[in-house]
């Protein structure tokens, strides 16, 4: 096959690789020669590059030639965007020997070491005063986060189950429907409150996460923050839902 120049700085191609499955693609210099380009895929496909031989493949997968002058420049023979280079290890390794991490030796640390150790990210949070370690913030969280919850029981504790509510969500038209459940769950802390929808614009049925809290149709059920509920002479509306 004729060796030939190609003017543009740098190509695309995809590399594949006698010791794994799988290709990837990159970028490369047409200015590096086959040598240097050997260091570069030592990092992708994990052969030492004096174990490497490579062959050129086009966009149709049709082989071209082999790449085999380690002082030449990739730019010399005829690679373009999508054609393929296939890496052939002559190292000894077998075929998946570098995908299974179950072989790789892990770096690990005692916890009793690791809290000993001055240049580590907890040791950083430490000295900082930073995230979890910040006792005076933690304080002030669950300070908040009980208020907040006081608050919620306050206003839950005016909405009795089977009242009829509207349901005024930010970014939501109002929704009414029937109180079916006030109290915590499971799902999420704080306080809420079941609603069966006088129309299927809920998210469930009464249940959620296999637990059941209220029994209504599928689509009729949603929880709500007592902040959004109000409770009142709300009759049934039309919402036009069964007109075709």
């Amino acid at each position: 096959m004729e060796v030939t120049g190609l003017s543009a700085p740098t190509v695309n191609v995809f590399i594949s690789s006698s010791l794994n499955s799988f290709r990837s693609q990159k970028r490369y210099s047409r200015s590096l020669t086959v040598a240097e380009f050997k260091c570069k895929l030592q990092l992708v496909v994990g052969s030492p590059a004096s174990c490497m031989e490579l062959d050129l493949y086009g966009p149709d997968d049709k082989f071209y030639c082999k790449l085999d002058q380690d002082d030449a420049l990739l730019g010399s023979y005829p690679v373009d965007d999508g054609c393929r280079i296939h890496v052939i290890d002559h190292s000894g390794a077998r075929l998946g020997e570098y995908e299974d991490l179950s072989k790789v030796e892990k770096y690990e640390i005692s916890q009793e070491a690791y809290e000993q150790r001055q240049n580590s990210i907890r040791s950083f949070l430490k000295r900082n005063k930073l995230g979890r370690f910040n006792e005076e913030e933690r304080a002030q969280q669950e300070a908040e986060n009980s208020q907040r919850l006081i608050e919620e029981e306050a206003q839950a504790s005016t909405i009795p189950v089977g009242s009829r509510c509207e349901v005024r969500a930010p970014g939501q038209p109002p929704r009414r429907g029937t109180v079916m459940y006030v109290g915590l769950t499971d799902f999420k802390p704080g306080h809420w409150i079941g609603v069966r929808y006088d129309e299927p614009l809920g998210k469930n049925d009464g249940s959620v996460n296999g637990k059941r809290y209220f029994e209504c149709q599928a689509k009729y059920g949603a929880f709500v923050k007592p902040s959004v509920v109000t409770v009142g002479d709300f009759p049934e509306e039309d919402y036009g839902l069964d007109e075709m």
